[in-house]
């Protein structure tokens, strides 16, 4: 149990900033700036959260594997590795990200935007001070829903990095190898800690996104 822990925290401390730098881009991107094909773009986005896990998996596989681009152009082979599972939870965490982001920068008013930008401060100026600052709710609430979602990843997770202890074998694996292995005692352990987070983390979200005034 505490070996997969310790690969979980592994795979989050490089997953979830590559979550929270790729979602927020691309949450900016679709909430600030219109272009042809921008609703297809985002589609392909978000489709991680509707897929089947094995389809995220195989197309991951066929992504990182040979013969794909990864292979191909980088000679790196990352399957069967703890980087290709946080991959495979960015991948799946992302999309939480770039919604929750998205909802939060669209609620904030574009008047104060164009007013900083009257006054003249530049663009990227009007987004670190004003935007960001003012859609920090959605984004930490993102951050917060991806984070937790890629800990929790399992299908793509194992198609592209297996289970193997003490190497790849994240704590949703563990509670799976644990059932195969009617070790119910670790599968409860692992159980009750991930509800727990997942329950703090719903929780928190929750009341950050109504000011704490969730009742």
């Amino acid at each position: 149990m505490w070996e997969a822990a310790r690969l979980s925290l592994l795979v989050l401390l490089v997953a979830v900033p590559a979550i929270f730098v790729l979602g927020l881009l691309l949450a900016l991107l679709f909430a600030r700036v219109s272009f042809w094909g921008k609703s297809v773009l985002e589609t392909v986005a978000m489709l991680p959260l509707v897929l089947p896990p094995s389809v995220v998996g195989y197309g991951l596989l066929r992504f990182l594997g040979r013969g794909g681009p990864v292979f191909e152009w980088l000679g790196v082979n990352v399957l069967f590795t703890w980087q290709a599972a946080a991959i495979a939870a960015v991948v799946v965490g992302m999309p939480l990200m770039l919604q929750a982001s998205r909802i939060g920068l669209e609620s904030v008013d574009r008047d104060i935007e164009q007013a900083a930008s009257i006054d003249g401060a530049g663009r990227a100026r009007v987004i670190l001070t004003m935007t960001l600052p003012l859609a920090r709710r959605g984004i930490f609430v993102g951050l917060a829903l991806g984070s937790v979602r890629a800990l929790g990843e399992f299908g793509a997770t194992l198609a592209v990095a297996g289970s193997i202890p003490g190497r790849t074998q994240t704590l949703p694996l563990a509670v799976y190898d644990a059932m195969q292995r009617a070790d119910y005692d670790t599968a409860n352990a692992i159980t009750m800690l991930m509800i727990a987070i997942g329950f703090v983390t719903i929780l928190g979200t929750r009341r950050l996104a109504t000011g704490g005034n969730d009742r």
